[in-house]
């Protein structure tokens, strides 16, 4: 029998939501509970959050403990310790209440229980250096990429990010169809419903259907004004 549990993904950056992030983090998952007998009931997912973010900041991790009162799943799935907080006092007061819950939250990356009580020593020093080093990480990829982007600067005078959705021919005529239904008063919920039902890729691939905040963003370009909710 296998044992269910939900999964959180997180990715801080908005230019990181249309890539590989999220797509990265469910394969982790996926080779994870396929070795260790582990059902995957829900996904749950911030969008464009920051890692320093409180739980009550954050959309998906308050939908993900809601349904956690509702239901007997007691195993959450995290890519790594990071997807939960970068901040060590965040990441010690989000799993303080998974514990509080008696829900185990995992890092599919290393197998390691991140939700070990803070009477158990080791696991509170793992957490501590899992943090401490993902910290660490981050800062050299900062400083990795500054320095990239100063070398291109200086050769090229120009230094792209990800270019908005909608640059190529096939990304325009989805552009259309979704102001077009917008015209007609549809909800960015019936768009992204829509959307997926024709079959209409993401970014990132047909196995990642749209969701109504995608849909919202790519309108928000168009007019900056919209403030309205995903469901609207």
């Amino acid at each position: 029998m296998k044992t269910p549990a939900f999964t959180y993904l997180r990715v801080s950056g908005k230019g990181q939501i249309d890539g590989d992030g999220f797509k990265r983090q469910q394969d982790t998952i996926a080779r994870y509970a396929k070795a260790n007998r582990i059902e995957i009931i829900r996904e749950f997912r911030d969008e464009g959050v920051s890692g320093t973010a409180e739980a009550l900041d954050r959309p998906g991790l308050t939908d993900l403990f809601v349904a956690i009162k509702a239901n007997g799943v007691r195993l959450v799935l995290v890519e790594n310790a990071t997807r939960v907080a970068r901040d060590l006092m965040v990441s010690e007061i989000i799993l303080a209440e998974f514990r509080n819950l008696d829900v185990k939250v995992v890092s599919a990356d290393g197998g390691v229980d991140l939700t070990l009580g803070n009477d158990d020593p080791t696991g509170k020093l793992v957490r501590q250096i899992l943090s401490a080093v993902s910290e660490w990480e981050k800062c050299l990829i900062v400083q990795k990429l500054r320095a990239s982007r100063l070398r291109i600067r200086r050769t090229k005078g120009r230094c792209e990010g990800r270019k908005p959705y909608g640059t190529t021919a096939e990304e325009k005529a989805v552009i259309e169809k979704i102001v077009a239904w917008r015209k007609d008063r549809k909800s960015y919920a019936e768009i992204a419903s829509d959307l997926n039902a024709e079959g209409i890729p993401t970014r990132m691939g047909s196995e990642t259907k749209w969701h109504p905040t995608q849909v919202q963003r790519v309108v928000a370009r168009l007019v900056p004004s919209t403030k309205s909710s995903p469901s609207k």
